[in-house]
């Protein structure tokens, strides 16, 4: 008797030849051989007369033609009459054969007429290496669970299984994973710390508890500390993620190799600006107690502003050097004194790297929400009579409330909590922070003040005071060192808020969910899955190399070795699923309203807001494209109903991705094609509009780190003093210089900004390349070129608004344009362009 696996060669009289055509790219260098197979078995959509899965059909592909970038397998495959159609193909490699990846298999007969595509795209392993599992792949014909063809279904959760590592008796596999797995599954944030290394780089562990409340990230199954068993052993290799979602290879080489040494960085001071200009000009050397970041050269990413077809991996690698020289930041090429201007500071609200901050004032006095007897009096320094002391006699408090006149950047009550903590570290302070503006009649800001908030530690009250503006020498000087701790404070918030809790580390389990529980050929696998590209990746490195205990966040922001926690404590008083799609993020900062007869159905608060008026033009067309698509497969309600994926998916995502909210307002009921779509848009929106707006101007607004230091390390000289210190009357650079990051921190940073402002030469550039499923079908295939045109417009329309002089937030003598979304770029650091997903 015939093993089920084996398939069925009919007699030739009964069948019908086809050929089937395997595309599979090699690494790089990397050579086949020329004997080398592939074992193709190809299922049939439909069952046989009993009721039974028909035998497979298959045959041995062997190398056609091949070339650096692309080998290609052939074989013939005879088809038994009354097969019907096919659907899936199995694939077997070779016992100790290399891995392979798969891009295409395509199947035609002689005349090319009734073709299947599989557009596969993934990484198979040799049998010996994975016994018990069989790599299937579907068609580009997309089904909800109801409809799979009858030949498919078990086929469908097989495969579902697989990814689950779900085992024969219905468990789940437990053991340590190995890199070429592809198995999901969710663990806390238990391996930030390395308590065995040593005990001062213990961490709490986020997720799972009422203190720390967290998103979950990829289980890696790796055993407990010994130091720590509620900790996670790090080790030296590489962290696990499912195979299809590392890095291509020419992606990998953007990023450093060795994420290097836990320690803190060298504190030595720049001298003087002369030498902060050096690091982009002529150099400067390698600090003290470095980062191994800085041995990293990725200047070749940026030699070209255009992609090859080809990149030798020998143009990416690292070279070494005794100087870190880095190329000018946009914003000093254009204004190297632009970082001292007030209108500046407050236009980067609205059209720098964080545009999510900025909230309207609804009612003056501001107040905390602390407990005064921790914190002290809860009561503002800007109080009534001062903000009308600040804004003059030409409007007066209570009209600029009611014409929507005042903003604030408000992280006082958020750092508060950390005064205390992060002053126990050396080297570094932090306070609670308001910063208000003026809106003008011409839609630009003008900043009023600065409250800096120091709660009651070390047998001392509390201390407040508030900065202003001012052409007195020592107030201004006072004036700018303010800045520079507002400025840190916004890219604390920035960098572990706006961009890694809401982005990087909120889309995680969404992928999870969506490999666990919604199949390959599920629709919405298809249009989601552009939108998790490489973001596991992206954040096992983030926890080896930048958040993790002694990495380049905690050396170098202001958080320092709370900054994990810090996160935590802003999910778990701040985020909401709901509040994550920009139409709803806009109103609850009250920067929008809805008035249907608006743009886009919403009023801003200002009119000029760059993140905003680009931003509202993206969510629109995201929001048309998804629309249309969900709506071709979800005409109403008993068909969300009816999904069961569908709803395992988004019910995991709660029970399982966010478990520590589940029970908390914000999550959509999925039981409408209207909620499908609010749910399926804010999860893509997230993935390219958002992290594109907040990621790729990193490094040419914050690169020169005096426009945006990323720490500040000296309080106040008025705090608990009646007279201005000498040091900072007769000398308010060296003060200034002192209060900015080190040598070393400020390099590290501007290198880390680097990296992580570069598009890679295979980006995927939202609505450049329509998916093989989505081509497939005419109805989603005019619906994507709509989406398309729809992104056209929005480019030429960021070009128009870039170039009118009316807009004054975007275009000034010295000013760096906003084109951050506009859809596509060219490769290297180019301030635009909106890749699908999180994968930078």
């Amino acid at each position: 008797m015939k093993h089920p696996h084996t398939p069925y060669i009919p007699p030739p009289e009964m069948a019908v030849d086809i050929v089937a055509v395997v595309t599979v790219r090699p690494k790089f260098n990397e050579k086949f051989p020329s004997d080398d197979t592939l074992s193709l078995k190809f299922a049939s959509s439909d069952l046989d007369a009993d009721g039974q899965q028909k035998p497979l059909i298959g045959g041995v592909a062997t190398i056609q033609n091949e070339s650096a970038e692309e080998y290609t397998y052939v074989a013939k495959i005879q088809v038994p009459r009354g097969f019907g159609e096919i659907g899936a193909v199995i694939i077997e490699l070779k016992d100790n054969s290399t891995e392979r990846f798969i891009d295409t298999v395509s199947v035609a007969n002689s005349s090319s007429q009734n073709s299947v595509t599989f557009s596969c795209t993934s990484w198979v392993q040799p049998k010996n290496l994975i016994p018990d599992q069989r790599r299937i792949f579907f068609s580009t014909k997309s089904y909800l669970p109801g409809n799979t063809p009858a030949g498919l279904v078990k086929l469908r959760a097989e495969d579902l299984a697989n990814l689950r590592g779900q085992k024969p008796d219905g468990t789940e596999d437990e053991n340590e994973r190995k890199a070429f797995e592809r198995i999901y599954d969710y663990d806390v944030y238990n391996d930030l710390g390395d308590p065995d290394v040593d005990m001062k780089w213990k961490r709490p562990v986020l997720g799972g508890s009422a203190q720390y409340p967290y998103p979950r990230r990829c289980r890696t199954g790796r055993p407990a500390a010994v130091s720590d068993p509620w900790s996670e052993h790090r080790g030296e290799e590489s962290f696990y993620v499912p195979r299809d979602e590392a890095f291509s290879e020419v992606k990998q080489k953007m990023f450093p190799a060795n994420p290097g040494k836990k320690d803190k960085l060298g504190s030595k001071p720049f001298s003087d600006f002369t030498q902060i200009d050096l690091m982009f000009r002529d150099g400067i050397e390698i600090p003290p107690a470095p980062h191994e970041i800085l041995r990293f050269n990725i200047s070749s990413t940026l030699s070209t502003m255009h992609a090859p077809p080809f990149v030798d991996p020998s143009t990416l690698q690292p070279q070494p050097a005794r100087l870190v020289k880095f190329p000018p930041p946009e914003a000093l090429k254009r204004d190297k004194f632009n970082w001292l201007s007030d209108s500046e500071f407050a236009r980067q609200t609205l059209a720098g790297l964080n545009p999510y901050s900025i909230q309207l004032v609804k009612s003056l006095p501001l107040m905390s929400e602390l407990n005064p007897k921790d914190y002290g009096p809860q009561e503002s320094g800007f109080t009534t009579e001062l903000v009308q002391k600040l804004i003059g006699c030409s409007i007066t408090v209570e009209e600029a409330l009611a014409h929507k006149k005042l903003f604030v950047l408000d992280y006082h009550d958020t750092l508060m909590q950390y005064v205390t903590k992060v002053r126990s570290i050396k080297r570094t302070t932090l306070y609670g922070s308001r910063t208000l503006f003026f809106l003008n009649s011409d839609d630009t800001l003008t900043p009023l003040g600065i409250e800096l908030t120091r709660p009651p530690m070390d047998g001392k009250p509390q201390w407040k005071q508030v900065f202003s503006p001012s052409t007195h020498a020592t107030d201004a000087w006072l004036w700018r060192l303010a800045k520079a701790h507002v400025l840190a404070h916004d890219s604390c918030v920035h960098q572990l808020v706006i961009h890694w809790l809401r982005t990087h580390c909120c889309m995680e389990p969404y992928a999870i969910a969506m490999n666990r529980q919604l199949s390959t050929m599920h629709p919405i696998y298809r249009l989601l899955h552009p939108h998790f590209r490489f973001n596991m990746r992206i954040n096992s490195n983030a926890r080896e190399i930048l958040i993790n205990a002694g990495g380049i966040i905690e050396s170098t922001f202001s958080a320092a070795a709370y900054s994990m926690e810090f996160s935590s404590l802003v999910y778990k008083k701040e985020w909401r699923f709901d509040t994550q799609a920009l139409p709803e993020d806009l109103i609850r900062r009250g920067m929008a309203e809805r008035d249907e007869n608006a743009p886009h159905g919403l009023k801003l608060a200002i009119k000029d807001y760059p993140f905003a008026n680009d931003g509202l033009m993206l969510w629109d067309a995201l929001l048309e494209w998804m629309t249309e698509y969900v709506h071709h497969y979800y005409p109403d309600e008993k068909a969300i109903k009816n999904d069961k994926e569908l709803k395992a998916w988004w019910k995991e995502i709660m029970e399982k991705g966010h478990p520590d909210k589940k029970k908390e307002a914000g999550w959509p009921a999925l039981k409408t094609p209207k909620d499908l779509i609010q749910i399926v848009s804010t999860i893509a929106w997230v993935g390219c509009g958002h992290h594109s707006a907040v990621n790729f101007i990193q490094y040419a607004h914050a690169g020169y780190f005096p426009s945006r230091p990323s720490i500040a390390r000296t309080n106040m000289p008025t705090e608990d003093f009646d007279q201005i210190p000498e040091e900072l009357i007769n000398n308010p650079e060296s003060v200034l210089l002192e209060a900015f990051p080190s040598v070393a921190q400020a390099s590290t940073v501007a290198q880390t900004m680097l990296i992580l402002s570069a598009h890679s030469p295979d980006e995927e550039y939202i609505g450049s390349k329509i998916e093989a499923a989505w081509e497939e079908n005419p109805i989603i295939a005019k619906a994507f070129q709509k989406f398309k045109a729809r992104l056209d417009n929005l480019d030429e329309s960021i070009d128009e608004k870039n170039e009118d002089s009316n807009f004054k937030n975007r275009r000034g003598a010295g000013l760096v344009p906003y084109e951050v979304l506009k859809p596509t770029s060219s490769f290297g650091v180019t301030g635009k362009g909106v890749p699908y997903s999180v994968s930078t």
